[in-house]
């Protein structure tokens, strides 16, 4: 899909974007208004014109793509979107004449701004990260990961009866605090601060050579399964933190586009009721 849509249908949304973007640049350059370029001027309105009709053409292809028509090209959809949404930064920059201020209309084209940047997110998310999540699992599904986890903590539990307290403990503690997920924080970072299962780990490699001689083997044994469990956990996080990575823009992406909507509605609203 990363390839097909930069050249989809023979590069027709890159060239009619580069089309839109020169021919705004061209009249921009050209067009002498009575003071000052502005959204007020003749070409300001035109050029205001053109960019709502793109936002809401790009969001009712978003709505379209949803329903999955038999005729419709996913590949098409993410190259309309990505060169025509990139073509708005050039039309609604020029239809502003560079006159920003603390109001609605800045607040539409900011607005706008943080949408385009995080549709550019979520292009280059769903092209990269799927690939890293297919290396990171070597194979393995997430379900798969946590029965391996759950194994290993069934098989540690029975290693652990009958061991030294201070071995015992830490198993006990590695199963039944180890946690996975938690905070959006968390979870985008990859990694547990002090995880239960990871101390047990660090810990158990100093009581091997300290414990009674009967219970080295079982200690030992429950050093390799900690440790494999610790690699279990990391694949799973790393699972988890990419998956989130792929989704979390979608958070930011579908409800500021809403308000978007909103923001441009009552700007044009506004500026017919001034006009």
């Amino acid at each position: 899909m990363h390839d097909g849509f930069l050249t989809y249908a023979n590069s027709r949304y890159l060239k009619l974007a580069a089309a839109v973007c020169l021919t705004s640049i061209v009249a921009y350059i050209l067009y002498e208004p009575v003071d000052e370029h502005n959204g007020g001027t003749v070409l300001g309105y035109i050029l205001g014109t053109v960019g709502a009709l793109l936002i809401f053409w790009l969001t009712w292809l978003g709505i379209r793509k949803r329903k999955y028509g038999g005729h419709f090209r996913l590949t098409g959809w993410v190259s309309a979107h990505v060169y025509l949404g990139l073509s708005l930064i050039v039309v609604a920059t020029l239809h502003t004449g560079f006159q920003f201020d603390w109001n609605l209309h800045t607040l539409a084209y900011a607005l706008m701004i943080i949408v385009i940047v995080s549709g550019i997110f979520g292009i280059y998310a769903y092209a990269r990260y799927p690939k890293l999540v297919s290396a990171n699992r070597r194979g393995a599904s997430l379900d798969d990961l946590l029965t391996q986890i759950g194994d290993i903590d069934r098989e540690s539990r029975q290693l652990a009866v009958g061991l030294p307290d201070e071995v015992s403990s830490l198993i006990l503690k590695s199963c039944e605090e180890t946690a996975i997920g938690g905070s959006i924080f968390r979870i985008l970072s990859g990694k547990a601060v002090n995880c239960p299962s990871d101390n047990a780990f660090a810990k158990l490699r100093g009581l091997v050579s300290s414990v009674d001689q009967e219970h080295v083997l079982n200690t030992r044994k429950l050093l390799v399964l900690t440790g494999k469990k610790c690699g279990l956990l990391g694949t799973v996080r790393r699972d988890i933190q990419l998956k989130a990575l792929m989704d979390i823009w979608l958070r930011v992406h579908v409800p500021v586009t809403v308000a978007l909507l909103i923001a441009l509605t009552a700007h044009i609203i506004s500026v017919f009721y001034y006009w």
